[in-house]
């Protein structure tokens, strides 16, 4: 997914978005000295699998129907490590997770979010990262961790409300 198309087409070959991802995140993590083991690996693959967020239960479902011996406990593992590592990024709001679309490792992101098909565009614009810092330095507070989510409609979405479909 490329900063010019923060929202795909719903029906696109997705299978490079996930390969980008998973090249990405290997490299990373070969660079920071960590490991992506075979269950982080896969639960980072079952995040990209779609442009929707995913819950951590519904990792833990699809590990399970693959025939994998997962409990909650190693799926949260698997998330900590790929959200320290800056390779997701938890949606509050939605309780669930997403790729991280930009650079790995920790950054403020902002997030588009369609309240009707659910799919997610990350930002990562650093002039709203900077305007938070700045405004919270004003009041004496210091950002530890900044994350902004904003609902909306897609184009996607926006087109057939427009069009009356």
């Amino acid at each position: 997914m490329s900063e010019h198309d923060p929202f795909p087409p719903v029906q696109h070959d997705h299978d490079h978005c996930v390969r980008d991802a998973l090249a990405a995140a290997e490299l990373s993590c070969r660079e920071q000295g960590a490991k992506l083991t075979p269950i982080r690996r896969r639960v980072l693959e079952l995040v990209w699998a779609s442009h929707e967020p995913v819950g951590a239960y519904g990792l833990l479902d699809r590990l399970t129907s693959e025939g994998l011996k997962a409990v909650p406990p190693t799926v949260y593992r698997a998330l900590d490590f790929l959200l320290e590592h800056g390779l997701v990024h938890r949606l509050e709001r939605l309780n669930a997770y997403v790729g991280c679309s930009h650079s790995p490792g920790p950054h403020a992101a902002q997030f588009l979010i369609c309240g009707a098909c659910h799919r997610v565009a990350e930002l990562d614009d650093p002039a709203i990262g900077a305007a938070l810092r700045r405004g919270a330095a004003d009041r004496g507070f210091t950002v530890s961790r900044q994350t902004v989510e904003v609902e909306g409609l897609c184009p996607d979405c926006l087109a057939k409300t427009k069009g009356g479909i």
